[in-house]
């Protein structure tokens, strides 16, 4: 077939088909015409589809935000945050794990760690960069914090304590691993920041996070905010003073317990330590402080003020941070070792000189501190201020402890020994707080007496070292600790040393008498069952074990039994002191001869039992309080003594064996008032004791005569024993010439005094007091001027050993006057203010006199 064939089968298919083929084949649509219609109608359903979905979703997400938001507000309000300035929030999906947000408020509903009272403990700070802006001439600041967080738990909540703060702005960024490694992540590292908010009813603030943090993760927390610089004297606060009739004002901080919270948001509880970078920037004219030394200092802007910054810190609890804002000046002195101590006051203050004792002792303290703990100082220096006015009569911030100038300024031309003594007391408690409490923190508030206890006992030994004449560990802490804690904690009102704190507003309670003489006798105690060397040992052992940490009873307990151990002494110290600051109260001791025929006459029996005014009290009380008293005791005679081991009296009852021990010799437990308990006798031995106070009374030491009185007179009155036996004992006073048993006896006469008074027995008492006293009193006088001659009881008895002499006769004679007036005795001119005075001073010694304030 050629190419010009026009066959028509070869036209009618175009193909080449036979016609047979072709006549059989059936004509049809194209078929790439009807796939396009096709395709057509899915695209335009698929598109209506979309268009429908945007539509829907976007309808969602309006309704999400809008729900969002109002939820959010509600859970604000309920929170209290009507304060917060929150990021505003979204319902975007997480494309990563496609939860909404409106999840994630489920689930911050259902937590709320907020609610709680500790900080959660999800994240801990380790280093503050604080710079503030303070403007004296408002009195309000502007700052900025930057804390540098460690993640410990997975979790989208920051919570911190804020109080009184207006925050204005809030960012948190990821910055790498806990070993520093950077963070690459594409826009730096910053973490969205879902809301922020206050919560006042726990003084916390919240940042809610988009996204969780992770653990063993950096990062950093970045607020800026403003206060008022408030008058209140906690937190930031203002005081003022004249000088030359000019009116000036400084400003200084009082974080503990719980008022660093008040001056930037911070993890403000004990355990959470870290370290911190200070600036200050405020008016040329003012000088500014704080816990260490400026690093640099910038010269005056074109406002006229000066940026501070200073050195940062070793890791502390943040109510230790403390700084100040003034226009004192100062004196200083710098110790063998190299520590640079200023005294800053007032100028026409240190002008005067009036600085210059105080500078002295602390000079001392640090070597005798350094000397004894075996720790060095751990500052390059030691600031004193002293301000017109403070809450306390002394804060132990660490490097710069704040006074007030009562506490701390000496006027040695006008001062009393008495004022010199009570000021030293504070000093010498404050700079033991550099080791026990600034280096060594107590984990929470329940163990505050681990610091206060401590300081409180070292006023004593302190004390001793600077002025050993003075005797005050083995006299006056008998009449200022032992005995007045031991009124207050023998009632059932009483509580254990160590409380559970639950609440705020528990934190402030458990700073009481308890806490501070209680826990300073019960060191006192535990050192003379252990001896000197071994306690400083181990108190060695732990301030190196825990230094720049926290620490809790128990750890401390644990490194004072490794040190008895370590000499062979194999004294669980943990099992014998819980009994003492986990129960209330204390025992009283009873020690009999034996009298019966199955046992010599060498053996005694002691039973203890738990000591509490008020027979019917001690029914109603269940009695299960049992002690580990490590008991002394002596066996003596009208001519020597001899003191015995120590015994350790563990159950209900108990009997020993006493060398030595006959028909006429008296047992004397509790030697030196070492023990924190009370001892009583059977009354053959009371009337030996009686016998020896008023043959030889100075066979019994002073401290043991003192003793004698303040336990019969307090087991009379509890019902232990009869009343003659306390008003026998006294029987010897006209012959006493030391002033610790008439300060024992007077305190107890005043409480006779109170129960007898306008009944028809109170001439025959009065009677009896005069008789006892009347004759000491015709035989020294009455002297109106001399060292001695302070005005008070009271003061009387903060008298130095070595003025006893004087002290002893206004003492004897205030007494006559303040029990029984001018109308029994003949009191010289002036005397009956000062016996009214007396009256009203001895009244006050069942509480905290108001001048004494206590120092934290």
């Amino acid at each position: 077939m050629g190419l010009n064939d026009s066959s028509p089968g070869t036209m009618r298919n175009g193909r080449g088909l036979s016609d047979q083929w072709a006549e059989s084949v059936v004509v049809r649509p194209r078929t790439t015409e009807r796939h396009i219609t096709v395709h057509k109608r899915l695209v335009l359903g698929f598109a209506l589809s979309i268009l429908t979905l945007i539509i829907v979703t976007a309808v969602a997400v309006v309704l999400s935000i809008r729900f969002e938001e109002c939820d959010g507000q509600n859970r604000e309000a309920a929170a209290g945050g009507s304060g917060s300035r929150g990021s505003g929030g979204s319902a975007k999906l997480n494309g990563s794990r496609g939860e909404r947000t409106g999840e994630r408020g489920d689930e911050e509903a259902a937590v709320q760690p907020w609610r709680n009272l500790r900080l959660p403990g999800s994240v801990r700070p380790r280093h503050y960069d604080l710079r503030l802006a303070v403007y004296m001439d408002n009195f309000t600041f502007s700052g900025e914090v930057s804390i540098e967080l460690e993640c410990v738990n997975a979790t989208r909540f920051i919570v911190l304590h804020a109080d009184r703060l207006e925050v204005d702005r809030v960012t948190v960024t990821a910055e790498g691993g806990v070993g520093g490694r950077p963070n690459n992540r594409p826009g730096g590292g910053v973490m969205r920041v879902h809301r922020h908010f206050a919560f006042p009813a726990n003084q916390m603030y919240v940042v809610v996070l988009h996204r969780e943090m992770k653990p063993m993760r950096v990062y950093r927390l970045n607020v800026s905010f403003d206060a008022a610089i408030e008058d209140e004297l906690l937190g930031f606060f203002r005081s003022s003073y004249t000088l030359q009739r000019e009116r000036r004002y400084l400003a200084v901080t009082q974080f503990s317990p719980i008022h660093a919270r008040k001056a930037f948001p911070c993890f403000d509880e004990p355990v959470y330590k870290a370290t911190f970078s200070l600036a200050l920037r405020h008016d040329q004219q003012y000088t500014s402080l704080s816990n260490m030394p400026v690093e640099s200092s910038s010269l005056p802007d074109d406002d006229g003020t000066v940026t501070n910054r200073f050195a940062r810190t070793p890791r502390m609890s943040t109510y230790y941070l403390a700084w100040a804002v003034c226009n004192f000046t100062y004196k200083e002195t710098q110790t063998d070792g190299g520590v640079t101590i200023r005294l800053y006051a007032r100028p026409d203050a240190i002008s005067s000189g009036a600085g210059d004792y105080a500078l002295h002792i602390t000079k001392r303290l640090l070597g005798f501190y350094q000397d004894y703990f075996k720790v060095q100082y751990s500052l390059p220096k030691l600031d004193l201020l002293a301000v017109p006015k403070h809450p306390y009569a002394a804060m132990e911030n660490w490097g710069l402890s704040v006074f007030v100038e009562q506490k701390i300024l000496l006027d040695a031309e006008v001062s009393s020994s008495s004022y010199q003594m009570e000021l030293t007391m504070v000093v010498v408690h404050e700079i033991c707080h550099q080791w026990f409490g600034d280096l060594v923190t107590p984990v929470w508030w329940e163990d505050v007496w681990l610091k206060e206890g401590f300081a409180h006992f070292f006023e004593y030994v302190g004390t001793d070292f600077l002025f050993p004449k003075w005797n005050m560990e083995k006299q006056r802490f008998l009449t200022d600790v032992l005995h007045e804690v031991m009124l207050l904690d023998g009632l059932s009102s009483s509580h254990p040393i160590s409380q559970e704190v639950e609440q705020a507003t528990d934190i402030n309670r458990v700073f009481d008498w308890i806490a501070y003489k209680k826990g300073a006798a019960l060191i006192r105690m535990l050192a003379n069952v252990m001896g000197q060397p071994l306690f400083q040992k181990g108190l060695n052992d732990y301030l190196l074990s825990h230094m720049y940490g926290n620490a809790a009873r128990d750890d401390l307990w644990r490194k004072l039994s490794q040190a008895m151990r370590s000499e062979g002494r194999d004294i669980d110290i943990g099992e014998m002191m819980d009994r003492w600051t986990l129960q209330m109260g204390y025992p009283v001791v009873t020690i009999s001869k034996n009298q019966s025929e199955q046992l010599p006459t060498r053996y005694i029996t002691i039973s203890q039992e738990h000591f509490l005014y008020g027979q019917e009290v001690r029914n109603s009380n269940n009695d299960s309080l049992r002690w580990q008293v490590p008991l002394t005791v002596a066996v003596g005679n009208m001519s020597t003594t001899s003191l015995q081991s120590l015994i350790w009296i563990n159950n209900r009852t108990e009997t020993h064996r006493i060398a030595l021990m006959g028909d006429n010799t008296w047992l004397l437990g509790n030697v030196n008032q070492t023990g924190y308990f009370r001892v009583n006798y059977d009354l053959q031995n009371w009337k030996l004791l009686i016998q020896q106070l008023h043959g030889n009374p100075q066979i019994i030491s002073v401290g043991n005569r003192a003793g004698l009185i303040d336990d019969a007179f307090n087991l009379a009155r509890a019902g232990y024993l009869p009343q003659g036996i306390p008003l026998q004992l006294i029987g010897y006073l006209p012959e006493e010439t030391s002033f610790l048993p008439w300060h024992a006896a007077s305190r107890a006469l005043y409480q006779l005094d109170k129960l007898l008074d306008r009944t028809e027995e109170y001439s025959l008492f009065s009677d009896y007091v005069l008789k006892q006293v009347a004759a000491r009193y015709h035989q020294m006088g009455w002297p109106t001027n001399g060292p001695g001659s302070e005005g008070s009881v009271l003061q009387a008895s903060y008298q130095t050993e070595y003025e006893h002499t004087h002290t002893h006769t206004h003492y004897t004679h205030t007494c006559l006057c303040a029990f029984f007036g001018p109308h029994k005795v003949s009191c010289p001119q002036g005397a009956a203010a000062g016996a009214h005075h007396a009256r009203v001073q001895l009244r006050e010694q069942t509480v905290p006199p108001s001048g004494r304030r206590l120092h934290l």
